[in-house]
Order: C-alpha cells, then structure tokens, then sequence
C-alpha cells in the first residue's frame, strides 16, 4: 500500500452531514475590535475564521482553550506567541496550542489572516452559527 493509498483509500462511514460550499463574501463582517472584522464558517467539530486587520488594529494578549493555528493570504502581521515575537507575511504560519499567550497587531498595512480552531472557538459560536443560518457560511 502507497501513501496515496493509505489516505485516499479509505471506505466506508456514514456522513453526519452534507458537505458544502461558503462563499466568504456573503458573511458580514463582526467587528470584535476597531479594526478587526470576522468571518467566522462553522464545521462540525471545528472553525476557520477570516480574519481581517487594518493598519494599526490590535489583537491583545490572550489565550483560550481551544487549539488555534493561524495562516497569512494577504499583508503582514507582528505576531507573538509565548512571549516569541514574529512579523508574519503571506504563507507564514503560528501554532497555537490550548491556554499559550498569544496576540497580534498591524502597523502600516492591512493583514488578511485565516484562524482554524478545534473545537471551535467558544466565542465565535454565535456568530457562526448565525451565518449558518442564513446560509451565508
């Protein structure tokens, strides 16, 4: 048995719901911050969430239970994670284990960044679930 076929061999299973498609342009923006807008999409036992910075807009430290890994499409963005401070550009990647301080923050430039938390991120629920509804996410 090859890798491909050991992950894309697999059979059987029932799924628990239908698959879909998200179109991210149709999910209103929640400004958490000044300057930082989400889009959270809402999977089963997980969350990606669009995350918008405008120049100057801050994350403050913080942590949380659920694991977070984080990706940047567009800009640049000082990143710390545990007191390790990082400018983060497109392609860079952080990984947030549960209850790790960490924080972000823009200066002159915009930064559009994708957050994946497992399980989903308890206080984006709302929101997602919300966007779900109206079958935007």
């Amino acid at each position: 048995m090859t890798n491909a076929d050991s992950h894309f061999g697999s059979t059987g299973g029932t799924p628990t719901t239908p698959g879909r498609f998200v179109d991210r342009t149709k999910i209103d923006p929640h400004e958490i911050l000044p300057g930082l807008n989400f889009q959270p999409v809402l999977g089963e036992r997980s969350l990606l969430n669009f995350v918008q910075f405008e120049a100057h807009a801050e994350a403050p430290l913080h942590t949380h239970e659920e694991e977070q890994v984080v990706l940047v499409l567009e800009g640049e963005i000082e990143f710390e994670v545990d007191g390790d401070v990082r400018v983060l550009k497109p392609g860079d990647v952080a990984v947030i284990p549960p209850w790790v301080p960490h924080g972000a923050r823009t200066t002159g430039t915009p930064c559009l960044e994708v957050d994946f938390f497992t399980p989903p991120r308890a206080t984006l629920l709302d929101q997602a679930r919300a966007a779900l509804e109206k079958g935007d996410a």
